[in-house]
C-alpha cells in the first residue's frame, strides 16, 4: 500500500517555510510523504530565483532524510485589463495548486495563513461591503473538486510563526511586493494595522473570533436556504409565488442561494436587489448576467447559460427540405440549432415518413394535436396550455407529405404517430449548444 501523501503550498516566504518544516517533522515518524507545491506567477523579476531557491531548499532537506518532494508550476497568462492583480494571482495560484496536488496524488493541501491573515481578510471584506459569507473570512478546512484544503495555523498569531522560524534557524525568502502600497492588503497591513493594534491591542484575536461567529451564521443561513429551496424551487426554476410568501430576509437569502446554484457564482447585491423589486410584478422579464441570462415566465424564474441561448438567425429559407435516413443530429444553422433523431419503441414517427421532410417557419394557421383523441388546436393555444416560454419555441416546423409531424417545444403531432410494428424515431429540437461534439449529420436543401 502506498504511503499517505500530503501537500504544502510553499512560496518560500516565512509562513509557508515554517509550515513545510513543521509538516515534515510531524510526517516523518508517521511514514507520510510530503510534496512542496510552488507556483511561479511570473509577476516579480525575482520569480525565477525564488523557484530555484525553493527547489534547492527542498532538495537539501530531502538529502537529510526528510520524506519530501518538490513540484512547481508556472502560471500562464496575465491579468485582463482592469482586473485586480491580487484577484488574478489568487485564482491562478489555487488553480495551479489544485492541478499539482491531483497530479502528485495529494488529497490534502496545507495552507500557511494564520490569525493575522484571517483578521486582515475580514477587514478587507467589510470594506468591500461583503455579506455574512465574506465576513466569515477563510475556512479552516474545506473540500473542493476532490481536494481538501486546510489551514492548520489559522488560530495562531503571527508572532508564533515568527518565533518558530527563529527557533529553528529557517531562512525564508523576502517578497519585495509585500511593501507595495498599490495592493489593498499591503496598504491595510502597512498603514492601518499598526494604528489599529495600538488603539485595540486585542484586535487580531477579536476580529478572528468575529469571523468564527460569521462562519456559524453563514452555515445556518445556508441550511435555511436549502430548506426554503425545497419549497420554492423543487424542480430547478424558482417559483415566484411561493418565494414571495417568505419574509424579505428569507426571500433574499433563498434567492442568493438559488442564483449561486444555477450560475455557479455569488450574485451581486445589485442583482439580488433588482430581482427582489422586479420579480413580483414582472409577468415576463429578462435579466442579462455574466455567463448567461435570467428569464421569468409564468411565475417562474429560469437560468439560461450562454451556451443555451439561441443565436440570432436569418429568416429560414422557403421550401427547405431535409433527408433523414437514420438517427443522428441534423444541424440546421439557419434555424439556430439542430434536429435530434433517435430510435423509439413507441410514440415516434415512422422512419419512412422522414425520408424527405419539409422545414418551415410558423405562419399562424397551423393546428397541432397534443395527444390521441384530443382536439387539434392552434400552436399559440397549445404553447400556452403547455406553458412553453417564447425562447423554447424556436426552430422549424417539420412536415412530411404535407402533414405536420413535429413542432419544437411541443413534440410530435399525435396524428403523425407511427403504427404498432413500424420502425419509428423520436424527434427533439436542440438549440445551438454543443452540437459540434454530437454525432449524426444532415443537410437541408
Amino acid at each position: 500500500m502506498a504511503p499517505a501523501r500530503v501537500a504544502v503550498a510553499y512560496s518560500g516566504g516565512r509562513d509557508s517555510t515554517a509550515l513545510l518544516h513543521a509538516t515534515l517533522r510531524a510526517a516523518a515518524p508517521l511514514g507520510v510523504q510530503v510534496v512542496a507545491l510552488h507556483v511561479h506567477h511570473g509577476l516579480s523579476p525575482n520569480a525565477d530565483a525564488w523557484l530555484e531557491r525553493c527547489r534547492a531548499t527542498c532538495e537539501a532537506w530531502a538529502k537529510n532524510g526528510e520524506p519530501l518532494r518538490f513540484a512547481a508550476q508556472r502560471v500562464a497568462g496575465a491579468p485582463a485589463r482592469g482586473e485586480s492583480v491580487e484577484a488574478w494571482a489568487r485564482k491562478a495560484r489555487y488553480d495551479a495548486l489544485h492541478e499539482l496536488a491531483v497530479k502528485h496524488g495529494a488529497g490534502l493541501v496545507l495552507l500557511a495563513q494564520h490569525r493575522r491573515d484571517q483578521a486582515e481578510t475580514v477587514l478587507l471584506q467589510a470594506l468591500r461591503g461583503a455579506g455574512v459569507a465574506g465576513l466569515a473570512g477563510m475556512p479552516r478546512v474545506i473540500a473542493r473538486d476532490g481536494v481538501t484544503w486546510a489551514r492548520p495555523w489559522l488560530g495562531y498569531p503571527r508572532t508564533a510563526i515568527e518565533a518558530y522560524v527563529e527557533t529553528h534557524g529557517l531562512e525564508p525568502l523576502e517578497d519585495e511586493s509585500n511593501d507595495d502600497p498599490r495592493f489593498a492588503r499591503n496598504r491595510l497591513r502597512l498603514q492601518v494595522w499598526p494604528t489599529l493594534v495600538d488603539a485595540f491591542p486585542h484586535a487580531e484575536a477579536s476580529i478572528a473570533t468575529a469571523a468564527a461567529w460569521a462562519q456559524e451564521a453563514s452555515s445556518a443561513l445556508g441550511e435555511l436556504a436549502a430548506l426554503d429551496l425545497t419549497l420554492v424551487a423543487p424542480r430547478g426554476p424558482l417559483q415566484i409565488d411561493p418565494w414571495q410568501m417568505l419574509s424579505p430576509a428569507r426571500r433574499s437569502n433563498a434567492l442568493r442561494a438559488w442564483l449561486r446554484g444555477q450560475t455557479g457564482a455569488s450574485a451581486s447585491a445589485t442583482l439580488v436587489a433588482r430581482l427582489s423589486n422586479e420579480l413580483p410584478s414582472a409577468r415576463s422579464g429578462r435579466w442579462l448576467v455574466a455567463g448567461g441570462e435570467l428569464r421569468s415566465h409564468r411565475a417562474q424564474l429560469m437560468w439560461l447559460p450562454a451556451s443555451q441561448r439561441a443565436p440570432s438567425r436569418v429568416a429560414a429559407p422557403e421550401g427547405a427540405t431535409l433527408r433523414i435516413p437514420r438517427g443522428g443530429l441534423y444541424r440546421l444553422p439557419e434555424w439556430g440549432g439542430a434536429l435530434k433523431v433517435t430510435r423509439a419503441l413507441e410514440g415516434g414517427v415512422a422512419l419512412d415518413a422522414l425520408e424527405r421532410v419539409d422545414l418551415c417557419s410558423r405562419r399562424g394557421a397551423e393546428q397541432f394535436q397534443a395527444g390521441p383523441g384530443r382536439p387539434a388546436r392552434s400552436l399559440k393555444k397549445q404553447y400556452q396550455a403547455a406553458g412553453v416560454p417564447e425562447w423554447q419555441r424556436q426552430g422549424p416546423l417539420v412536415y412530411g407529405a404535407g402533414r405536420l409531424l413535429f413542432v419544437p417545444g411541443l413534440g410530435i403531432d399525435a396524428r403523425a404517430l407511427a403504427r404498432p410494428g413500424e420502425r419509428q424515431m423520436s424527434l427533439d429540437w436542440i438549440a445551438a449548444t454543443d452540437t459540434d461534439a454530437s454525432e449524426g449529420r444532415g443537410a437541408a436543401g
